[in-house]
């Protein structure tokens, strides 16, 4: 699979990697509903057999289950790949909450080290910046944990640029983790642009959008979803948007098969299209989900094919405005 450098650090990422924020398991705000933790180390070592270099977790997915589990999935082996996680989120079963006070950003890089079991970070990201008025002082955390070698790179999360640009002030951003899809991409308009100017990598997450551009999500499958599915309130996948998303994904669907490819390695495709993107994050459950998108970081789209998904993409976004 190909590689890309990320930003201004020395890692060599895949275009593809690994997302873990399903893997949290029931029990927490943001839950994907009922997940098998056999099931998920599996999928993690199936996307690494698929030649996939790198995880991207965080502390507050299932409140350090998903840590705990890339942990379980890397132990054995003999290379390990790059480790990214997160900082600044915590909750408990009924609500999930931002902290960014430079004690609480150390005390998670500690915890989320234990729960890994590695010595160091390759990636720690501010996962959201709020309270907006303490990303300053979680990034100076950030730049400490660097110094003290517990930390590789520091990155952040889910930033604007008017934000991206105040800790900037202070030390190099190493990348920007934002949602971006097909159906997501108000990040076009500054952000990736901003990025792209000041070689902050990107690792777009959400590229598949929760997995409604995958072509293989029905009404019916939306009905059966466990209330403790987070999706069931989202509103991509309820009306009055859905009828008009499930509609696009026919027609993207039909795009993809004539170039023989899936459609999620399609959407995959999409995202690494842009140049501002370094890797674009892809969320498994199951060994069985690793080598479709796997096999999506080397697939390059063709002007022909583009200009087709701009029409697609142009005609939903004025069906739902």
């Amino acid at each position: 699979m190909k590689t890309r450098r990320l930003g201004n650090s020395d890692l060599e990422l895949t275009t593809i990697g690994i997302g873990s924020f399903a893997m949290g398991g029931e029990g927490w705000k943001a839950s994907w509903g009922p997940q098998d933790e056999g099931e998920a180390i599996a999928a993690i070592q199936e996307g690494l057999n698929n030649g996939i270099n790198w995880i991207d977790t965080a502390a507050v997915y299932g409140f350090g289950t998903s840590e705990r589990l890339v942990a379980e999935a890397i132990k054995p082996l003999a290379e390990k790949p790059i480790i990214a996680t997160k900082c600044g989120r915590i909750g408990n079963e009924a609500d999930i909450w931002s902290e960014m006070k430079k004690a609480q950003i150390k005390g998670e890089c500690e915890g989320s080290l234990t729960r890994l079991g590695i010595d160091v970070i390759d990636l720690y990201q501010i996962h959201w910046p709020k309270p907006d008025e303490d990303i300053e002082e979680a990034w100076e955390a950030l730049c400490e944990l660097k110094a003290e070698g517990k930390i590789r790179w520091a990155a952040v999360s889910n930033f604007s640029v008017e934000q991206m640009t105040r800790v900037a002030a202070h030390a190099p951003i190493s990348s920007l983790q934002p949602p971006y899809s097909m159906f997501e991409r108000s990040a076009e308009t500054d952000i990736l642009p901003y990025c792209k100017e000041n070689n902050i990598g990107v690792v777009a997450y959400s590229p598949m959008q929760k997995g409604l551009l995958t072509g293989k999500v029905t009404r019916e499958r939306v009905n059966a979803m466990p209330e403790t599915d987070h999706r069931k309130k989202d509103p991509m996948f309820i009306e009055p948007q859905f009828t008009t998303n499930e509609k696009a994904v026919g027609e993207l669907t039909a795009i993809a098969a004539d170039i023989g490819i899936s459609m999620a390695q399609l959407s995959i495709a999409w995202v690494l299209n842009n140049s501002a993107v370094t890797s674009a994050i892809v969320g498994l459950r199951n060994p069985q989900q690793a080598a479709e998108p796997a096999a999506a970081g080397d697939i390059e789209l063709s002007e022909e094919t583009m200009t087709k998904i701009d029409a697609v993409l142009l005609e939903r976004q004025l069906a739902i405005a």
